[in-house]
């Protein structure tokens, strides 16, 4: 489906023909200077500073296209004569003996350069109103004499933009906002991204930073996904794995060379289809970011999430608007003496703290965790209880010294099962419940009271419930409805698998499980209660694959 634009004033570069000859580029990219080279050079650098030159004189638009060849003579000579003139101000930090020794002396913002990208690559995709992609992008186009099948067509009194492989068509645009708008996330992981959608118009709008940054590194790559062309679509994946890969908490100063070398591989593949208006001055930083941080450290060091963060708590303090500042000193003297006076209280007064969000909540003895929803009792059978308590026993950390000695006692009793680990495996599976009540019996006292009656086992009657908070992290059931969701659920498994299909040999390996969750029981142990979740998992095979560097869980 192609856009219908209305006929605008001609963009002021194309009259400067002789900043673009249309000649390609064969040789090697030129040298990073050193901070020594860039002094010397800087050093002898003839500037005038201050307000130098005579103020270009204004185009008026509608001027017709004959005079173009006369004012692009004037505007040339004036850019010659202005070329000493184009720095106004000389940073007093290059008077600074240890300034040219230092091997970075910026810090570009890796946030807000997220931020634009994303938004400018989704803006173009919709053809929103901040697209790259419009009237004068595609005159351009004409001029440079690139992209014949893009170049705007007269059709009557209003001019057709053919459609592009980088843009939306119109169905498209519908399923990639309802994608994003039907979006839920965990429990703290965005904002509600619905919320800045209108569906009828096809509209983004009003997203934050951390939106973008969500956007770009995860939701993008999935959203786009059988909309545009491959090669654009992987274009677009392929940045948004360098920002994934480069917003690490762990990273390793090799690989950040890879990620140098990437990075321009990909800018060179998105201008295959994006217009030469898309690459402004924030496409091109990328180029810069892998070699900040190999020399600074990993990216959440130096961004700018938790300044912005803090000037939010600054502007609650402001209650004069004509005097923000000395609101801010008052404040912030207000808040250290009452940091020093709790301090100095806590020696001989407690003072209870408040609570956070997801907070790890105490049961009475080692499992942590409370319900947040209406309990009801159930009555579970012996075949239900067997496998939960098994599971219990099996995925416990204060059983990991039993279940090895039980490992160990079946491969001494049983010679054919030091061959067959899958046979050794199912043993130690069914035989663990019985064998742990037998080797530590409730009237111990070589035991705790914990894994005593861990080892007696569980009630019949249990509660079961639909949300649950554990490990600071919040759990509903597939059924509840709510705009963030915290059913999918993943685990590591140590479990018999094969190399291939033809491979007879069994090792115990770790295997990643996903899948749904679908009730959270609590399993009574006399004293304390043992959180279980129950879950429709994934089949291995056919429900998870690996597609352009992400998992792909077919739920």
């Amino acid at each position: 489906m192609g856009h219908r634009k209305f006929l605008k004033p001609s963009h002021p570069y194309r009259r400067k023909k002789s900043w673009f000859d249309n000649s390609v580029e064969h040789g090697s990219k030129p040298r990073a200077l050193t901070c020594h080279n860039i002094s010397a050079v800087l050093n002898d650098f003839p500037n005038d500073f201050g307000k130098g030159g005579d103020k270009k004189r204004k185009r008026n638009n509608n001027e017709n296209d004959g005079d173009d060849d006369e004012d692009e003579d004037d505007t040339s000579d004036i850019d010659n004569q202005n070329e000493l003139t184009r720095w106004k101000k000389r940073s007093i930090f290059f008077s600074l003996p240890y300034w040219k020794e230092l091997l970075l002396r910026y810090n570009l913002d890796v946030m807000h350069i997220e931020k634009n990208i994303c938004e400018s690559i989704i803006s173009t995709m919709l053809h929103s109103g901040k697209s790259k992609d419009g009237i004068n992008a595609r005159k351009d186009l004409e001029d440079i004499g690139i992209r014949k099948g893009l170049h705007p067509e007269q059709r009557g009194s209003r001019l057709y933009l053919p459609p592009a492989p980088h843009t939306f068509s119109r169905s498209e645009k519908k399923r990639f906002c309802k994608r994003l708008y039907d979006f839920k996330g965990p429990d703290g992981y965005c904002s509600n991204i619905g919320n800045c959608i209108t569906l009828e118009d096809c509209k983004i709008m009003g997203l934050k930073s951390h939106d973008y940054h969500v956007l770009m590194q995860q939701l993008l790559a999935v959203a786009i996904r059988g909309l545009l062309p491959k090669e654009p679509r992987k274009a677009i994946l392929r940045l948004s794995r360098f920002f994934n890969r480069l917003c690490q908490r762990a990273i390793d100063r090799e690989k950040l060379l890879d990620l140098e070398n990437e990075i321009i591989e990909t800018l060179c593949q998105l201008e295959r289809f994006f217009p030469p208006s898309f690459f402004d001055i924030m496409v091109h930083l990328p180029v810069h970011l892998a070699r900040e941080a190999r020399l600074c450290g990993p990216v959440h060091f130096h961004w700018m999430y938790p300044f912005e963060r803090y000037m939010k708590t600054l502007k609650k303090c402001v209650r004069n608007p004509a005097r923000p500042e000395g609101c801010i000193a008052e404040s912030y003297l207000a808040e250290e003496c009452i940091a020093f006076c709790s301090e100095f209280l806590k020696q001989s007064i407690h003072v209870k703290e408040k609570e956070v969000r997801n907070e790890e909540f105490e049961n009475d003895v080692i499992f942590e965790g409370r319900p947040i929803s209406k309990t009801t009792s159930i009555t579970l059978t012996d075949k239900e209880k067997d496998i939960a308590h098994r599971s219990v026993l099996l995925n416990t950390a204060i059983m990991d010294p039993f279940l090895d000695m039980h490992l160990e006692e079946l491969q001494a009793k049983y010679k054919q099962l030091e061959k067959n680990q899958t046979l050794l495996w199912k043993r130690h599976t069914e035989k663990i419940a019985e064998w742990t009540k037998n080797k530590i019996p409730i009237d111990s006292n070589d035991h705790s009271k914990t894994l005593r009656w861990l080892a007696y086992g569980p009630k019949k009657s249990a509660l079961s419930c639909k949300g649950y908070i554990i490990n600071g992290l919040r759990f509903h059931t597939k059924d509840v409805d709510r705009e963030t969701q915290n059913s999918g659920v993943t685990y590591d498994a140590i479990t018999m698998c094969r190399a291939s299909a033809k491979d007879t040999a069994q090792v115990a390996d770790l295997v990643s499980y996903y899948g749904i969750l679908i009730d959270i029981i609590l399993l009574d142990y006399h004293l304390f209660y043992v959180p279980l979740f129950k879950c429709h998992w994934v089949n291995k095979g056919n429900g998870v694959k690996e597609e352009d560097g992400f998992t792909l869980v077919n739920l």
